[in-house]
Parts: structure tokens; C-alpha cells; sequence
């Protein structure tokens, strides 16, 4: 380890010396915790990234460009949909993903980095539970519907196939994440098939460009945001890792997500058969000022627009059948071949340019007193994962419906929407409209038939409370024999034992 001096003279070069203001009074082994964390930080891209923080926050604020101009939506011929297309059309995307998945050649990637702060915890956000009466986790419903879909791709196949299951984590994730793995057994997933991996942490700076120590011992740091996955790819090995299994195409996506369908076949059959290196999943905005990213063209390169960049008359405009022109929100589901990332990892990853996000840093102050800050006070530099469909040869989009595959988890109940609750309300809202399809019908508290309501309001509870694990249905295939013409009274829980209780 460098001695108190070597690291004293790489944080001059960095004009960061100010780190080490607390390092006399230290005990020996806070004192070396600090010294290895302030060597581990190479002197000159300290200085730049310190200087490129302080100076992009203290840029006036322009008004965002309107690109209107220079705006366009995604092409048809780059757009799929779930929902307008045909079912043969459909079951052709299916088999040819659940034809890949049986060859092992797709992956499940994880973004899982982040740490739960609007959600108000201090753990993992994949080991949060939203209430559904089985209490299970995010990462357990993620993990069983990985089973599944191995399961339905052998049975078509004949096969015993795997898909791998990478999880990016950061220094705030990866312990409490593999600990909480190995206390569940991985949720019966083969421990050699989950790949955890760090992305890499940056410090987070004031306005004036000084490096904010959080403690007298450690500089306050914070993951490089999602779009750090490429260069944790690269720091990792897990490209390699992918060739030695043989996958050859990617699904990455966001840990918050309650209805995620990991290895979507038909998003990847889709995918597949456009033959595209690149591709995002979206959905049709709710409403045009929805605060969500676009996916679209700029200069006729797709890229993710964010809201904030878009007029509220271009976000209004209409095409001629009266839908929204411009409605295709980004919701952090993505398709990648490993060649496509290979490449991004090897020749553009260091074009990407981080994004500023001013937040709430704890720090000490001059005295070494720790300070919980009330308003922002600090700048955390982000890159996103989506910055780099610019360089696609050949990107396309998949349109699904938001009632079926999208209910992120952001915030704490308190804030009304993408909550516990609303998270809660779609799936359980999801499993009910399964369950009446699949012909099952329930009973009120005095055995009365309830009503069916396969349309619900987009706010409110389901008549029955309805939850069907993973591991039975992943998408809502296969219930009828178990549900059709039977009646049940809520709460109905139709995971591996009541299946084997109610299997004809």
C-alpha cells in the first residue's frame, strides 16, 4: 500500500489534497482503509473529472434546444408491435426466441447498481417486497421467471438449456445482493449461472469542483450510472465469460420493473429476425407531457430524448388517425448482440458523455462533523445505457402494452405514482385478467359470484386478489387446466403446491 506521503503528492496533482485534512487524527486502520481507497484514484483523471463536474453544473442553465426540427419518429420499418400484430406473426417472433434460448445463446443482464433512495430503504432494491400475499422479493419473481422460460424452452425443444443471469451491482449492491442470494439458495438457480459484477464508483463533487469526503475516512463515491455497464463489462471479463457459454444475444434491463419478462422470446425472436444489433422495448405514452424518455431519431440516428428536451407543442403533435406522433417511451429494456457490445466497449465507450445529477451528499464539515445536507449540495456524474443505440447499424423497437410489461418501482408510497403500491396493483391486477381468461371464476366472502372485470380502472384493486407465481405461468400460458370452470375464493395463491393440488 502507498505510504501517507505517495498518496499526499498524487492528490496535490490532482489539487484534491484537501482529502486528507482528517488523516492525522485517524486510528491505523480507518487511516488505511482512507489511504487505499484516495490510491486507488488515478491523479489526473481525479483532477479532469472534478473539474468537468464543477464546470458542466456551473454552465447557465439554457433553455433546453428545441430539436423539433431535427426530430423524427422511429421509422415503421424499425417498429414491431406486440399488440397490433397478427397472432401468426406473434408466434413466429416466440418460436424463433424460445429456439435461441434452447441453443443457450441469450442472457438476462441485470442493472442493479443503484441504491433505493426515493424508495425510502437502505438495502437493494431487488430485495424489496411490495405487499403481494406470498411476500415475495423483486429478485425472487425475477429469478423464477428466468426458470420458467428455461422450462418452456425445453419442453419445446427437448433441451435442458440455460440462460445465464449477470448482475451488474455497485459497492452499495453487491454485498448485501450476493448475501441475500445465498440466503434464499439462489432461488434454486444453478449458482454457477449468476454472474455478479461491479460497475465502477466515481466521487461525488461540490459546486466549486472540491472531491466530498463523507466521513473523515472514506470519500462519498456513487456508481457511474447505468450506462457504466460498458465499462464494467470490459473491467470484468464479462463478454468472455458470455463467448465461453456461447451467448450471442443480451437482455438488459432494470432491476425495478415488477413486470419484467426476462428473456422475453418474443422480444428476442423479434429482435433475432430483423436481424438488429440493437433494440429497446417501449411503450405508448400515456399521456404526451408523461416525464418519460422517447425513443426516437435525431438527425436520423435513434437515440432516447429526454422529456425536458421536447416543446410542449412537439409532444402534442398528432399523426393523422389522431394518435400521438411522437409515443414511444423509453422503459429501460433493452436487446443487444455480444458483438454489438463488444464493439461498444472496445471503440465507443469513451465517446459517451456522462450527465450531471445534483444531489443530497452527507459530508463532514470543517470540524468533522457529519452533515445530512437539506438540499442538494453535491454533483454525481452519470452515464446512461441507452447513450449508445447511436452507434447501432441496425436498431429497432418493440412496441408492448403497459398494463402487461411495465410498472416501475421509484418512489415511496407517498408519492402517488410508481410506488409499492401501484407496483403491487399490476401484478396482482395482471394475475387476475390471467386467471379469468384461463376460465377461472370467484367467489365473494358469502359465495356469491364476484363480477368479472377483465378491464380494470387503471387506479383501482382487482375484484379478487390473484397471485400465480412464476415458476406456473410466465406470461399466462398453460392455467386452464387448472383454473378453467373452477371457483375460488380471494386470496388465490396458485404457486407449485396448489397446482399440485388442483392438477386434474
Amino acid at each position: 500500500m502507498a505510504s501517507e506521503q505517495d498518496v499526499r503528492a498524487r492528490l496535490q496533482r490532482a489539487g484534491q489534497e484537501h482529502l486528507l485534512r482528517f488523516c492525522a487524527e485517524l486510528a491505523p486502520g480507518p487511516r488505511a482503509a482512507l489511504l487505499a481507497q484516495l490510491e486507488s484514484l488515478e491523479p489526473e483523471a481525479l483532477r479532469e473529472h472534478c473539474q468537468r463536474a464543477a464546470a458542466a453544473c456551473a454552465r447557465p442553465p439554457d433553455p433546453p434546444p428545441d430539436v423539433a426540427a431535427r426530430l423524427r419518429p422511429l421509422p415503421p420499418e424499425r417498429v414491431g408491435s406486440s399488440r397490433q400484430s397478427d397472432p401468426k406473426t406473434r408466434r413466429l417472433w416466440e418460436e424463433e426466441g424460445f429456439h435461441q434460448i434452447a441453443l443457450n445463446k441469450v442472457a438476462v443482464l441485470l442493472l442493479a447498481g443503484g441504491q433505493g433512495t426515493r424508495l425510502g430503504v437502505s438495502y437493494p432494491k431487488g430485495m424489496y417486497q411490495v405487499g403481494l400475499p406470498s411476500q415475495k422479493t423483486l429478485y425472487q419473481l425475477q429469478a423464477e421467471r428466468i426458470r420458467r422460460v428455461q422450462q418452456l424452452a425445453d419442453e419445446r425443444h427437448g433441451t435442458r438449456c440455460t440462460v445465464p443471469w449477470y448482475i451488474m451491482t455497485s459497492e452499495f449492491t453487491l454485498g448485501p445482493t450476493a448475501e441475500f442470494f445465498k440466503e434464499h439458495d439462489f432461488f434454486h438457480l444453478d449458482p454457477d449461472n449468476v454472474v455478479m459484477f461491479e460497475q465502477r464508483m466515481l466521487p461525488a463533487v461540490t459546486f466549486d469542483g472540491r472531491a466530498i469526503l463523507e466521513r473523515k475516512d472514506k470519500v462519498a463515491m456513487a456508481p457511474d450510472g447505468n450506462g457504466g455497464l460498458y465499462c464494467a463489462l470490459a473491467d470484468h471479463q464479462i463478454l468472455e465469460d458470455m463467448e465461453r457459454r456461447g451467448v450471442e444475444f443480451v437482455h438488459v434491463y432494470c432491476v425495478d420493473n415488477i413486470l419484467v419478462r426476462l428473456a422475453d422470446p418474443v422480444f428476442i425472436g423479434f429482435c433475432v429476425l430483423r436481424g438488429a444489433d440493437c433494440g429497446a422495448k417501449v411503450v405508448e405514452k400515456a399521456y404526451p407531457e408523461e416525464p418519460v424518455g422517447l425513443v426516437c431519431q435525431v438527425d436520423g440516428v435513434p437515440q432516447v430524448v429526454e422529456y425536458s428536451e421536447i416543446s410542449p407543442e412537439t409532444t402534442r403533435l398528432r399523426t393523422p388517425d389522431g394518435g400521438l406522433l411522437y409515443n414511444t417511451g423509453n422503459m429501460c429494456n433493452h436487446f443487444f448482440t455480444r458483438g454489438f457490445l463488444q464493439v461498444v466497449t472496445r471503440e465507443y465507450e469513451s465517446l459517451l458523455k456522462p450527465h450531471v445529477a445534483v444531489k443530497k451528499v452527507p459530508y463532514v464539515d470543517e470540524e468533522g462533523n457529519p452533515v445530512k445536507p437539506l438540499k442538494p449540495n453535491g454533483i454525481k456524474m452519470e452515464k446512461f445505457v441507452f447513450d449508445v443505440f447511436q452507434f447501432a447499424e441496425n436498431f429497432v423497437a418493440f412496441e408492448v402494452q403497459r398494463e402487461d410489461e411495465f410498472s416501475p418501482l421509484k418512489n415511496a408510497d407517498s408519492a402517488g405514482k410508481d410506488n409499492p403500491t401501484t407496483a403491487r396493483r399490476a401484478l396482482l391486477s395482471q394475475h387476475y385478467r390471467w386467471a379469468l381468461q384461463a376460465g377461472a371464476h370467484f367467489l365473494d366472502s358469502q359465495g356469491a359470484r364476484l363480477p368479472e372485470l377483465p378491464s380494470l380502472p387503471g387506479s383501482g384493486e382487482p375484484p379478487a386478489i390473484c397471485e400465480i407465481s412464476p415458476v406456473v405461468s410466465y406470461s399466462g400460458e398453460g392455467l386452464e387446466v387448472y383454473l378453467r370452470g373452477r371457483e375460488f375464493r380471494s386470496p388465490l395463491i396458485l404457486d407449485e403446491n396448489q397446482v399440485r393440488a388442483l392438477r386434474p
